[in-house]
């Protein structure tokens, strides 16, 4: 799927053949990806969608959460094919886009990247409040919805200031003004602070906390409002999950921008190296879509019991089911 370009004329022929290894390895994952992973993903997080706006009633604050990272999910697995196929990954690319397409497919990753980081910290920030205080609503779906709301609007505002470095550095000769916004790795900076940097700050405060309030058995344990147990270990897979599957994407984005402040131009084999990371972290990061709906299908309790109340739902129709009709279905479900 991808090419060793870089090193074809610089590196040795040792080089080369590893470098083609490699590629070779990652275009065999990256085609399953499509094939297997894309499919999943629409299909799952759809599903994930579905099935909880449809009972609304019996939502919860994780699941407010994981809805918001869903539809995260699609937006990802419906730009995989183009990102994964496209002229920016692929060396023998099927189809080709101008340079405003490629700023509004990056502009949409970049987003679904931010509301998926964000989506993680907060679930594990709200998790503490409603361990620690389960009866304050301060963590209530109602407002969650909210949090969630502007969690998409501030990956908007963040993304809009990377858009006008992506801009500037392609229409930078057309305009005097964007004469001194015409790099790129100040996009990256940005993306690594703001889209990684404060998420895993807030993710390991919340955790520590957590942690600490486990270790004190208090009265507010027995609580019957408080969450079922199996969200904890939910919370826990989905932020090694996450912050395992995306870490490497903004790693390489601090590499870019820590090479490019250097002001030295790199030999073939270091752009190599640089290029693979790249790539590799491209295909984690949108494997990531397809991991969570499955992570959340199989570790949430309550999961299949909505699942069943929908096909209910929709083989009944408008009309109420007899009680031999919901048995039989049940069955067969």
């Amino acid at each position: 799927m991808w090419s060793c370009g870089p090193l074809n004329s610089t590196g040795s022929l040792e080089d080369q053949l590893l470098c083609q290894h490699f590629y070779v390895v990652l275009s065999v994952f990256s085609l399953l990806y499509l094939v297997v992973g894309v499919p999943i993903g629409l299909g799952y997080n759809a599903l994930l969608v579905l099935v909880n706006l449809n009972d609304q009633s019996s939502m919860t604050m994780p699941d407010v959460y994981f809805v918001n990272m869903a539809v995260a999910g699609l937006v990802l697995s419906a730009l995989a094919p183009v990102h994964l196929l496209g002229p920016s990954a692929s060396g023998w690319a099927p189809w080709g886009f101008s340079s405003e397409a490629h700023i509004t497919l990056l502009v949409l990753f970049n987003v679904s990247s931010l509301v998926t980081m964000y989506s993680t910290a907060l679930l594990s920030l709200d998790y503490y409040i409603e361990r620690a205080l389960p009866r304050t609503y301060m963590s209530s779906v109602y407002n969650t919805r909210h949090v969630c709301g502007f969690v998409w609007g501030g990956a908007l505002l963040t993304s809009f200031s990377s858009l006008l470095f992506y801009i500037c550095s392609h229409v930078a000769a057309r305009i005097v003004e964007c004469s001194k916004m015409q790099d790129t790795e100040a996009a990256d900076a940005i993306m690594v602070f703001i889209g990684y940097l404060v998420p895993t700050l807030a993710v390991l405060y919340a955790l520590a906390l957590i942690s600490r309030i486990r270790k004190e058995d208090t009265p507010l344990d027995q609580d019957a409002g408080r969450l079922d147990p199996s969200v904890h270990r939910l919370l826990v897979a989905t932020v090694c999950t996450q912050f395992g599957l995306w870490t490497p994407h903004y790693l390489t984005l601090l590499g870019h921008t820590l090479l490019a402040l250097r002001g030295k131009p790199m030999d073939g084999h270091h752009l190599g190296i640089l290029l693979f990371a790249k790539d590799l972290s491209r295909f984690l990061a949108f494997s990531s879509s397809s991991v969570m709906p499955l992570l959340y299908r199989y570790t949430n309790r309550n999961f299949p019991s909505k699942l069943r109340r929908l096909i209910k739902k929709m083989h009944c129709g408008h009309q109420s089911c007899s009680p031999d009709q919901v048995v039989v279905q049940q069955v067969m479900v």
